[in-house]
């Protein structure tokens, strides 16, 4: 029997040394929390809220600012990590899920009881894909396609839980 190709074989998990080999790998993987063994992308979510925390309060012209710049930053980062590792969406790469939380947060009412719920809501919209970012995901590639469809997700999430707040506070 001859051995599998290397070609065939799954890429090697990357380790905290390969954080902090890059600043595009630091900020790809939202400086480790990539590299958490079981559902990165919901730890790479719950990392969104000291971002959040440090946002709120801030107007929204500079929310937006932020949030835009940020979001050109992790189109890089995902770009050159994703090179790095030969995959175009690796699972380690969760600035996608902290930003598009943080974004989340920040729209929603700051309540614990809300930010669950845009928590929820984002990885739901995240991890089913239903149309239309679905259609997102597969008509982008690389480091904005990664972005992209996490960017929807969180839209998603705003909208459904700022329905529901406004909905409870009419009753």
């Amino acid at each position: 029997m001859s051995a599998m190709p290397d070609s065939l074989s799954p890429a090697p998990r990357p380790t905290s040394a390969f954080v902090w080999s890059h600043p595009a790998h630091a900020i790809s993987l939202s400086a480790g929390l990539g590299l958490a063994p079981i559902w990165p992308g919901t730890v790479g979510a719950a990392g969104g809220v000291l971002p959040a925390l440090a946002l709120l309060g801030l107007p929204w012209p500079w929310l937006t600012a932020i949030f835009v710049l940020t979001f050109v930053v992790g189109v890089w980062a995902a770009e050159v990590t994703g090179r790095a590792l030969g995959d175009d969406d690796p699972s380690v790469v969760v600035f996608d899920e902290t930003w598009a939380a943080a974004l989340a947060f920040v729209a929603v009412p700051a309540h614990p009881i809300w930010w669950l719920a845009a928590f929820l809501a984002f990885r739901f919209f995240d991890i089913v894909k239903p149309q239309p970012i679905r259609a997102v995901q597969n008509r982008l590639s690389g480091g904005l396609g990664v972005m992209a469809d996490d960017l929807a997700a969180g839209l998603a999430a705003i909208a459904v839980v700022d329905a529901a707040a406004y909905a409870v506070a009419r009753l």
